[in-house]
C-alpha cells in the first residue's frame, strides 16, 4: 500500500486581510520610519515622493510573493546620506546604478554564484550582526528618548509584548502601537501642524544625469553592496526557508531580481533606494504576519501619507513615540538573533557565525568585512588550514 503524501503547497498561496497581518504590518516600523524621516530631513528630498514609492513597492512586493516579503530603505546608503547630507540628484544617481548592478547580478546568473560560495554559518552571522545593531538602536537610541516618561512607556510595551507574543486572537503589535497613538494623542498631538501636512500630492519626474550615477554608484552603491548581497539577498532567502518550509523555495534570482526592478523604477519618480531584507521579513512574521497582505496593508499606509499628508512629515511623525518603536526593533533584533540556534550544533559554524556578527555591528564597511572574512575562515576550517584551538 503506497503512503500517502501530503498536498503540494500552493504555489501562490492566498493573501489575507485579518487581524495578525495588520499587526505583522507594523513589525519593520522600527528600521524604516527613522531612517525615512532621516534622508527627507538630511537631503531635502520631496517626501511625497519617498513615501509614495516606498508604499507602491510594499504593495508591489506583497503581490508578488505572497509572503511578508519586506521592503527596506538601504541601510548603509541611508546612513552615508545622513551623514553627509548628500543631495537628492546623487541619491537617485546612486539608486539607479545599484538597481542596474543586481540587474546585471541577477540576469548574468553570478547572483547564483556568490550565494554558492557563502556558506550558511556566514548569513548567519550577518543576521547576528543586524540583530545587534537593530538592538543597540532599540535601547540607546528610542527607549530613553522621551526622559522618564518613556521609560514607562517602552516598560508597558515590553510587558504587553512578552504577554501576547504569538497570541493569533490578540497580536502583541495592535496592543502596542495602540499603546503608543493614545500616547502620542494625550501629550504630543499639534492640531496646527498636523493641519499643514494635508493635502493631495503626487510624485514628481526625474531624469538622473551620468555625473549623477557615477558619483552615486562610487559614493553610495559601492558601500551598500556588500550589504545587500549579505542580508537583503542571501539571509532574506534563508530567511524565507526557515519561516516557510512549506512553500515553494525562492530563488535567489528572484529575490535580486525584484531588488534590481524596485531600484531601476525608483530614482525616475523621487523614489529613495531600497532593498529586501531578513530583518523586516523576521520582524512582520514575528508580530503575525503570514501572507504578502501584511505588507500591502503596510505599503498602503504609506501610499495614504505620502498622497495626503507627506508636506511637513517629519514633523507629524514626530508625535508618535520613539520608545514604542524602540519595543518593536528590540523584538525583531532577539527575533533575528534566535536564528543562531540552528548552527548553534557545530562548534565551528557557531564561531565563525559569532565572529562575523561582531565584525559586521562594531567594524565600518563591517558587512564586507564579515562577508568576505567569515567565508575565508570558514573554508580554512573545512580544509584544516586553520584549527579550533588557535582561536
Amino acid at each position: 500500500m503506497q503512503p500517502t503524501l501530503p498536498p503540494p503547497a500552493p504555489a501562490r498561496p492566498p493573501i489575507r486581510f485579518d487581524r495578525n497581518e495588520v499587526a505583522g504590518a507594523f513589525g519593520d516600523l522600527g528600521t524604516d520610519l527613522p531612517l525615512l524621516i532621516g534622508v527627507i530631513a538630511a537631503s531635502g528630498i520631496d517626501s511625497a515622493s519617498v513615501l509614495i514609492l516606498f508604499g507602491l513597492m510594499q504593495v508591489f512586493t506583497g503581490l508578488w510573493y505572497r509572503m511578508p516579503m519586506p521592503v527596506q530603505p538601504l541601510k548603509a546608503f541611508a546612513a552615508l546620506v545622513i551623514a553627509q547630507k548628500i543631495p537628492g540628484r546623487i541619491i537617485f544617481g546612486g539608486g539607479l546604478a545599484i538597481g542596474v548592478s543586481m540587474f546585471f547580478l541577477s540576469i548574468t546568473g553570478l547572483i547564483d554564484g556568490l550565494a554558492r560560495l557563502v556558506p550558511k554559518a556566514v548569513v548567519r552571522g550577518i543576521q547576528f550582526g543586524l540583530a545587534l545593531q537593530l538592538a543597540t538602536l532599540a535601547l540607546t537610541k528610542y527607549v530613553g528618548s522621551d526622559g522618564a516618561a518613556g521609560y514607562a512607556l517602552a516598560a508597558a510595551a515590553f510587558v504587553v509584548t512578552v504577554v501576547l507574543f504569538g497570541n493569533r486572537r490578540w497580536p502583541a503589535a495592535l496592543i502596542v502601537i495602540a499603546l503608543g497613538v493614545a500616547y502620542a494623542l494625550v501629550f504630543k498631538l499639534d492640531l496646527a501642524t498636523a493641519q499643514k501636512a494635508v493635502g493631495l500630492h503626487l510624485p514628481s519626474w526625474h531624469l538622473p544625469q551620468s555625473a549623477d550615477i557615477l558619483t552615486g554608484a562610487v559614493l553610495l552603491a559601492l558601500p551598500q553592496i556588500p550589504l545587500s548581497l549579505g542580508n537583503s539577498i542571501l539571509a532574506t532567502k534563508q530567511v524565507a526557508h526557515d519561516l516557510f518550509p512549506e512553500r515553494e523555495p525562492l530563488t535567489i534570482k528572484k529575490i535580486s531580481f525584484t531588488y534590481a526592478l524596485m531600484n531601476l523604477a525608483n530614482p525616475f519618480f523621487g523614489g529613495f533606494p531600497v532593498c529586501h531584507g531578513s530583518g523586516g521579513m523576521v520582524g512582520h512574521y514575528a508580530f503575525g504576519a503570514r501572507t504578502g497582505g501584511s505588507v500591502v496593508i503596510y505599503g498602503s499606509i504609506f501610499l495614504v501619507m505620502g498622497l495626503f499628508f507627506s508636506q511637513g512629515f517629519a514633523d507629524v511623525v514626530q508625535i508618535f513615540p520613539l520608545p514604542v518603536l524602540g519595543v518593536l526593533l528590540l523584538f525583531e533584533a532577539l527575533s533575528l538573533a534566535t536564528l543562531l540556534r540552528d548552527v548553534s550544533g557545530s562548534r565551528a559554524d557557531l564561531l565563525v557565525a559569532l565572529l562575523v556578527g561582531l565584525l559586521c555591528a562594531g567594524l565600518p564597511y563591517g558587512y564586507l568585512v564579515g562577508l568576505i572574512v567569515g567565508t575565508a575562515i570558514y573554508y580554512a576550517m573545512q580544509r584544516g588550514w586553520v584549527g579550533l584551538g588557535k582561536f
